[in-house]
């Protein structure tokens, strides 16, 4: 921590002169939010309705046994799982996945992404639609922090990227996307962390903070050049952040679900809110706040959400947990979108970052699979109704029309108001960079 040395008299408050030119202002009366910003996120068009809400499935879900199975293949690859009819005719999709193949007609699934080239575990491209390989200084941004740096807040009290990531055993699966070259006053919002509980003033009143925010404006100036690669400037965001977050009762009531009718909390269910393995908890509620948090104000919204890596026991873990609480979560927040006016603006898209092999291994599970793997679009004023890509007989290889993360990311931008083939921003060396690989948008999805 930076402070200011010197003899130090005691200020009206009680507080010395160096304790208030600490770095980390704005943590006095107990204060702790902008700290608590600052850890989680270093470690780590005004009223539009438009919003992205991401679902990050940790690990990497089976394409095969989810959206594209093969019944003509060797039982080694076929597998247990028998599809069921949507109603779309022509569509059809696991059968423990009930929900969602009832409401298919609002659903795109992708049967052919690729882009990993690695097969390790990493939420990154999901995120970015890019590699972690050949980075500008910094790195690439996630979405969540490009529409915060372009778009920023739609309301002063609400973060513009808000990630529903509890820490996980693997630190990938505990992302909700990085800031990248954007820097940390752009990074992802995460109250599920301790922040939560510091989202309130108690006993400090408004007009109180309000004078120390001005001093503290004035304590910020003597700081500016201290930090040549932009981190004040986004500490002194998150300070500005943390006070309208303070001073506000928006955002902690958005992230309240019992504000809900009964009858919509029993709809998308509670799921389990213990972490699976090291990966991400099955929270449904996570779905319903994702959902009122757009509502709020958000733009982006990502959420993690099981841990998907069966390299054992594939069949038993995706029907006793995995596949059903999906299903419901995914399938109630499509349709709350849809019965709430905002299945136009807000864009659903859900996968990992691979996919799994065609051969079942000897533990009866599917290891990584690079070469292909699946993945969900909902909402956004996609056109509904219809499959894109295929694989072969086996599922090991595409087949038709290939899609790459960067292709789908770069839809989920327009729907936005972000033109991914003009928007571009500068890296720490003031070159500027394309926010995508491939800028060009799905037209499938038109």
């Amino acid at each position: 921590m930076l402070s200011i040395t010197g003899k130090s008299k005691p200020l009206c408050d009680g507080y010395t002169r160096r304790e208030m030119l600490q770095v980390g202002a704005l943590g006095l009366g107990g204060l702790t939010l902008p700290n608590l910003l600052r850890a989680e996120q270093q470690a780590g068009i005004t009223n539009s309705k438009k919003a992205v809400i991401m679902i990050y499935m940790c690990g990497a879900p089976p394409h095969q046994d989810m959206y594209d199975l093969k019944m003509d293949a060797p039982s080694e690859i076929r597998g247990e799982f028998t599809p069921i009819p949507t109603n779309v005719s022509g569509i059809e999709i696991c059968e423990h996945m009930p929900r969602m193949a009832s409401i298919m007609d609002k659903c795109v699934p992708l049967r052919s992404v690729y882009g990993s080239p690695s097969g390790a575990h990493d939420s990154f491209i999901c995120y970015t639609g890019r590699t972690t390989q050949n980075q500008p200084a910094g790195g690439w941004p996630a979405m969540g922090s490009v529409a915060s740096n372009i778009l920023g807040p739609k309301n002063a009290a609400v973060p513009a990227f808000i990630g529903l990531a509890p820490d996980a055993g693997h630190p990938p699966y505990g992302s909700p996307g990085h800031p990248g070259f954007l820097g940390v006053g752009h990074a992802a919002f995460r109250p599920s962390g301790p922040a939560q509980k510091d989202m309130v003033l108690n006993d400090i009143s408004v007009d109180r903070l309000g004078n120390r925010k001005n001093l503290l404006r004035g304590f910020d100036q003597l700081r500016r050049d201290v930090d040549a690669n932009g981190t004040l400037e986004g500490m002194d965001t998150l300070n500005a952040q943390a006070f309208d977050i303070l001073t506000s009762s928006r955002l902690a009531e958005a992230l309240d679900v019992s504000k809900e009718p009964q009858h919509i909390r029993d709809r998308y269910g509670k799921g389990s809110d213990k972490r699976f393995g090291d990966g991400a908890p099955m929270n449904l509620e996570h779905f319903l706040m994702a959902r009122r948090l757009v509502e709020a104000g958000a733009r982006v919204v990502t959420l993690n959400f099981g841990r998907w890596d069966f390299h054992s026991n594939n069949f038993s873990g995706l029907k006793s947990g995995h596949l059903p609480y999906f299903d419901q979560g995914l399938s109630a927040l499509i349709e709350d979108l849809h019965n709430r006016g905002l299945g136009d603006d807000v864009s659903v898209i859900a996968w990992g970052e691979f996919g799994r092999t065609p051969r079942i291994n000897k533990d009866a599970g599917r290891d990584h699979w690079p070469a292909v793997g699946g993945g969900l679009l909902a909402g956004g004023g996609i056109r509904g109704g219809q499959v894109i890509g295929a694989t072969d007989r086996l599922g090991a290889e595409i087949a038709e029309r290939p899609v790459h993360f960067s292709e789908v990311l770069a839809g989920l931008y327009r729907n936005l108001g972000i033109d991914p083939e003009v928007a571009a921003l500068k890296d720490l060396s003031g070159r500027p960079q394309y926010l995508l690989e491939k800028t060009t948008p799905m037209p499938e999805l038109v």
